[in-house]
């Protein structure tokens, strides 16, 4: 199986390094209603997708 879109966003990479930025703030925005998203986040393992949820939160702080 191929890696999914989700982990080598580009979006995904502009909100990890600057969070408020207005492209940060579409990508997470987007991250609400996204299936890919979605389905990426599925697809981890519990620990796994506690870790994305929680660096993701963290950046938002």
């Amino acid at each position: 199986m191929s890696e999914p879109g989700c982990v080598k966003c580009k979006m995904r990479a502009r909100y990890e390094r600057r969070p408020k930025s207005l492209p940060g703030r579409i990508w997470k925005w987007h991250t609400g209603w996204c299936p890919g998203w979605k389905k990426y986040l599925g697809g981890l393992s519990e620990e796994e997708r506690a870790a994305v949820v929680k660096r993701i939160q963290d950046l938002a702080k």
